[in-house]
């Protein structure tokens, strides 16, 4: 059985605590009769703590995720520019586009799953450290070998 527990009563007065305020929220849970010798009610705590720097930066993160979204709206409409004119600014394009996307999209890995100042620094080191071999590498494509656009046309010509 559940309780049906109004939001008044989990959030003392109204909603505030719900949105990063640091408080300790209770939650009154109903146990099961057949698990009880007298019905009684538990409580469950439940920790809201702010966010890492929730208040500071908003313009930042916003400018950020519009970023994201931008590059990889980019990277669709570079697929068939890349496919019916291919060349070296498109090649460059495509080795920084692919390159940011990728550092970006490791970066949100590493944040939500890497813990802990040290590791979280050197995940970020070796991230660095990948993004800037990997652009290396394809700048190095480009300028010494056919392009990032014809090597695809010539994977898919086989």
């Amino acid at each position: 059985m559940a309780a049906i527990v109004r939001l008044s009563s989990v959030c003392r007065r109204g909603v505030k605590p719900l949105f990063y305020q640091s408080t300790l929220l209770a939650r009154p849970l109903v146990v099961p009769q057949k698990y009880q010798e007298q019905p009684y009610l538990l409580t469950a705590r439940i920790h809201a703590s702010q966010a890492l720097n929730a208040g500071s930066g908003s313009k930042a993160a916003s400018l950020h995720w519009t970023a994201e979204r931008v590059v990889s709206i980019l990277l669709l409409a570079m697929g068939p520019i890349a496919y019916f004119n291919p060349g070296p600014a498109i090649d460059y394009s495509l080795a920084a586009a692919l390159t940011l996307h990728g550092h970006w999209g490791i970066g949100q890995v590493l944040t939500d799953y890497v813990h802990g100042d040290t590791k979280v620094k050197l995940a970020n080191a070796g991230l660095f450290v990948l993004s800037t071999v990997t652009f290396a590498g394809l700048c190095y494509f480009n300028y010494n070998d056919v392009g990032i656009c014809k090597a695809i046309a010539l994977l898919w010509s086989k």
